[in-house]
């Protein structure tokens, strides 16, 4: 064994790696889990966050923009071309109405012709930043990150925002730089909750005008460029006044859902999370039994099965880039096609073994 010492430090666990793995699956789906895969969401009216795609195959530029719930991506525009709009909020499934013509919703036919409370851009046909480019864009060479505005929920490119990305960019909400000129008492804010956190702590009291906080802050002469996306803090929200007269102005200006705490991107996550996990526990108790078989395996077993499991993680990889390109959406049926495929091979090579022994 003293031989093995440098390989057994340099080699990382299969658990290790199944964990890891779990912990980037559960980041990924927690979109998707906040949404029934199911149910079409049109009986729920105009909600509050959802997944949402548009079908460039039923609606394609040049139409009228229109949006589908994740149910009726699988269910009634399978193999079609699709863009995966991640979020929206307010927003009630198009699937099958006026938009798209003769094509009726397979899962909720009953609809009204159109929804007149829906707000469209043009994400909804596969455009995105003040660039208005595709993503991905074959022909963009330069590595950037894609970031949403909390507000428009429009997607740009961190070198389009006119101001330096942070480092934690993702446990902060951005506001791009039309919106800001479109709310411009969020420039008082962010003049006081970036520079001067201590000052803004708490929020006036609701239905009270008196030591209104926006008020304060414009009296204070304290001010800021009036330039570029803003990034915000943590709980920054919770800096917001809510007294009759901001509430009155978040109102005109349409953005109301900034004072929800429900309304966030992270709260909706939280809720696909949770669902997801509690879907998986299925009343189980105790540890997943796959990791406590593994860890009772002998060091060669589990090295055997860590060079299966990185040939099967990259064959995977392979298989779902090809959709990426195309810019499709993956069902479950192309997830079950594919280990059907690999339970294929596994066999072959295993009927291809026997000519071989003795």
């Amino acid at each position: 064994m003293a031989a093995n010492d440098g390989e057994e430090e340099a080699t990382v666990s299969l658990v290790d790696v199944l964990e890891e793995d779990e912990e980037l699956e559960n980041e990924a789906s927690a979109v998707l889990g906040g949404s029934d895969s199911e149910k079409c969401s049109y009986p729920e009216g105009y909600v509050k966050r959802q997944a949402l795609y548009a079908c460039n195959t039923c609606t394609p530029k040049g139409g009228e923009p229109a949006g589908i719930c994740l149910a009726c991506s699988y269910k009634c525009h399978e193999g079609h071309d699709l863009f995966e709009l991640y979020t929206k909020r307010n927003f009630r499934c198009d699937c099958g109405n006026d938009k798209f013509g003769e094509m009726e919703c397979k899962l909720f036919a009953d609809k009204e012709k159109v929804n007149s409370g829906n707000k469209y851009s043009h994400n909804f046909f596969g455009l995105y930043c003040t660039c208005d480019r595709p993503y991905p864009d074959p022909e963009d060479e330069v590595p950037d990150e894609m970031i949403q505005c909390i507000v428009c929920e429009d997607w740009f490119h961190g070198r389009h925002l006119g101001c330096v990305v942070p480092d934690c960019v993702e446990l902060q909400e951005m506001i791009c730089e039309s919106c800001m000129n479109k709310t411009p008492f969020l420039w008082n804010y962010a003049a006081h909750i970036r520079k001067h956190p201590e000052e803004t702590e708490g929020s006036s009291e609701e239905g009270s005008c008196s030591g209104c906080r926006l008020r304060e802050m414009k009296s204070s002469g304290k001010s800021r460029t009036l330039q570029g996306a803003v990034f915000w803090p943590s709980a920054w929200r919770t800096k917001l006044c809510t007294c009759t007269d901001c509430k009155v102005l978040y109102a005109d200006a349409g953005v109301s859902f900034l004072t929800d705490e429900m309304d966030t991107v992270l709260a909706y996550e939280n809720k696909g999370k949770s669902t997801e996990q509690a879907e998986q526990a299925g009343g189980a108790e105790g540890r997943d039994p796959l990791m406590s078989a593994l860890n009772n395996l002998n060091r060669v077993q589990q090295l055997e099965i860590i060079h299966e499991y990185n040939d099967m993680k990259t064959e995977l990889k392979d298989y779902l880039q090809r959709f990426a390109a195309e810019g499709k959406v993956v069902t479950p049926e192309d997830i079950r096609q594919f280990f059907e495929q690999q339970q294929s091979r596994k066999r072959r090579r295993a009927n291809a073994g026997q000519y071989y022994c003795s």
